[in-house]
């Protein structure tokens, strides 16, 4: 055999290891596999709030590409740092993703590169990941190094060496994995009825010798080529002709893509490793992972309840496999397929979902006073869109209101964004403010004034039935209009531009609507987005159509969780370029919505005019008039787009009227009369 003191090199052995040896290993790489939070975690790190560091790059690193992907992943999420003094969590970037000492992507010497670092302290506040562990012939745990007080977030984790609340395990996931937004699921409309050709299928390696092949090697028994299709082959590595039986049979006829999209269930056993590729392919197929591999931990286990999305079966009991399928019910089958579409697009798409979804479970255990509970992880829209700073009570959030039994406040208020000096009681923002206050549904009025002249008295706003409060911009920019003030306390805000044009009838009706929707924009103002083929790009149009994508905030209603989200969730990058253009807020919210919702606006009446004709054409506040201002809508488009990794904008061609809307029917029998008149 080769040995090598470091514990870093390549190290072959001739034979399988003993019981008695492996545990010396795993005790080895685990000697502090007691650790917890508590006991291994310096929680005074993190009082200024969750921050991750990463160490710069030493010369001569090799990174891998799914490495960088990680590395990318966390540079770009909200809780970065280049401050390592303000860090609480590191992560380094000595490349631990392959630690198996035959592969090409091992690096040497990490041991001795871990410990030189200054911030090491044993590991403590160190996240580690890793993908492979091992080498052949026993692929134990073997990292080749020792993780002290490390954080591993590992795959193919192992429940008799994973340490709860403290370790993560993740997905096994391919080079090729994308770093953001991802491809789609393959549940559709159609599919609703959970009727697909095959009832369990598997295509994969078979291992006739060693570990993991007890259960591939025994497939064939419940095989049956009908509506059982497990399709094995020993053609892998370089000596698979000696091994090659009677069962070998070529695999081409069969396409794998073909298998998974018309399936039910789908196999998920253990390879040399407990995890496998074949766990992330069957969610994103919308075929549920019928998972046999002993003593795996699932990944995010923690947060995740699989017995929603998976059946979890026993490698020992590998005949009941087919009895228990076919014992699933049709509502099952698609209450299961459909959790796994959630659970696929919500955490694992993509490398980004799967760091921030590790970093957010991290978050959770330090500030356990404010952490999610399971309901607002295995729930739409998931937990990485439902930030527990806001509230941890999932009745606070609009998407668990039907869930919950609750219905939205009966009172809006209205945010008034203004920009230009008042100058009179004739003045648009006057007039609209006596319109919106004459709503029944109103609790309150907020003027936000970002206008650079001085604050007006009191004496010069109009008087209305119902409280109205002037707020001043502490930076006077576009995206502070979005910004969760104390002041504002219903569920529901109705967003207007000061030069808005609204009846109350038509703000009555438009909060009615919104009370059915809550967790959407529903508003006047619609606009649309397409692809501009010629140009590889998006492109924004307000030309009136048959459909929209978007409903503009200057007319609007929405939930108040989304000033939290757009103010905590979205880059200070992106909110900086929006305050230097004065220019798309509007947009960046609808794009946040949608990419929570999976789902479109809601326009309501048709209203062609919204905006104050007299508004002067010079004002701040006419930014519509400026011939830069649609060509910077279409770069925008493109660059939050390119945020997400893809377009979350879905087109609608629903539009709600009140009942009776332009009938031939007296007007007496109408509720909003007004609208018509418009």
């Amino acid at each position: 055999m080769w040995t090598n003191s470091t514990g870093d090199s390549p190290q072959l052995h001739h034979q399988h290891t003993s019981p008695r040896e492996r545990r010396a290993i795993r005790d080895n790489i685990y000697r502090n596999k007691r650790c917890r939070m508590e006991t291994c975690f310096d929680f005074s790190r993190c009082q200024s709030g969750f921050r991750v560091y990463i160490y710069p790059p030493q010369r001569g690193d090799e990174i891998s590409e799914a490495y960088q992907k990680i590395l990318s992943s966390i540079e770009e999420s909200r809780f970065h740092t280049a401050d390592p003094s303000r860090a609480c969590l590191f992560v380094l970037t000595v490349d631990t993703l392959d630690r198996d000492q035959l592969s090409a992507q091992f690096v040497q010497n990490v041991r001795t590169r871990i410990h030189s670092l200054p911030t090491w302290n044993d590991g403590r506040n160190h996240l580690i990941f890793n993908l492979y562990s091992g080498t052949w012939p026993d692929y134990t745990e073997d990292l080749g190094f020792e993780v002290g007080l490390a954080m591993l977030a590992k795959a193919s984790a192992d429940v008799a060496n994973f340490r709860p609340n403290f370790d993560i395990s993740i997905p096994l996931f391919s080079k090729d994995h994308p770093l953001k937004g991802g491809a789609t699921g393959y549940l559709t409309l159609n599919d609703a009825p959970p009727s697909r050709k095959y009832q369990l299928v598997f295509k994969g390696k078979r291992y006739l010798t060693g570990i993991g092949s007890e259960t591939r090697n025994a497939l064939y028994h419940i095989h049956n080529g009908d509506d059982v299709i497990l399709l094995t082959t020993c053609k892998h590595g370089k000596d698979w002709e000696k091994h090659k039986d009677s069962r070998y049979k070529p695999l081409d006829f069969f396409l794998y893509a073909e298998l998974l999209h018309n399936s039910s269930f789908c196999l998920v056993p253990r390879g040399r490793r407990l995890g496998s590729f074949r766990f992330l392919e069957a969610l994103q197929a919308a075929c549920i992972p019928v998972i046999l591999s002993n003593g795996w931990e699932l990944p995010f286990s923690e947060v995740i309840d699989w017995r929603k999305a998976a059946i979890i079966g026993d490698e020992r009991l590998l005949l009941q496999v087919p009895s228990i399928t076919r014992s699933v019910g049709r509502d099952r089958i698609l209450a299961l397929r459909q959790q796994t579409q959630f659970l696929w697009d919500a955490y694992f798409s993509s490398v980004a979902k799967i760091v921030s979804t590790t970093l957010e479970i991290i978050q959770d255990r330090v500030e356990s006073h404010v952490s999610r509970n399971h309901l607002l992880w295995n729930s739409l829209p998931g937990g990485l869109y439902a930030l527990p700073q806001y509230s941890a009570d999932p009745a606070q959030f609009p998407f668990y209101y039907a869930m919950l039994g609750k219905s939205p406040s009966q009172q809006f208020t209205a945010v008034i964004h203004t920009l230009t000096p008042l100058q009179s009681q004739i003045s648009p923002v006057v007039k609209l403010i006596i319109a919106v206050a004459k709503s029944k549904f109103c609790e309150q009025i907020v003027v936000l004034w970002n206008c650079d002249k001085p604050l007006p008295p009191r004496s010069k706003w109009p008087s209305t039935s119902v409280p109205l409060s002037v707020v001043e911009g502490q930076t006077k920019t576009m995206s502070s209009r979005f910004f969760p003030y104390n002041t504002i306390i219903t569920d529901a805000i109705l967003s207007l531009d000061e030069d808005t044009v609204l009846s109350t009838n038509e703000v009555d009706f438009a909060f009615i609507v919104w009370q059915s929707f809550p967790e959407r924009i529903v508003g006047y103002p619609a606009r649309s987005h397409y692809l501009d083929s010629s140009r590889s790009r998006w492109g924004y149009t307000s030309k009136w159509t048959n459909d929209y994508s978007m409903v503009l905030t200057g007319a609007a209603f929405y939930h108040r969780y989304y000033h939290y989200l757009f103010t905590h969730y979205i880059p200070g990058s992106l909110l900086t370029m929006v305050d230097r253009l004065a220019n798309c807020e509007d947009i960046l919210m609808n794009f946040l919505v949608s990419a929570v919702t999976k789902q479109p606006p809601i326009k309501v009446t048709q209203k062609k005019q919204y905006k104050e004709t007299m508004m002067t054409q010079g004002s701040k506040a006419s930014r519509w008039a400026d011939p830069d201002h649609f060509a910077q809508r279409q770069t925008c488009m493109n660059i939050f787009s390119r945020w997400l990794g893809f377009m979350p904008l879905v087109h609608s061609q629903m539009r709600l009227d009140p009942v009776l809307f332009r009938d031939q029917v007296s007007i007496l029998r109408k509720k909003y009369r007004d609208i018509e008149r418009l």
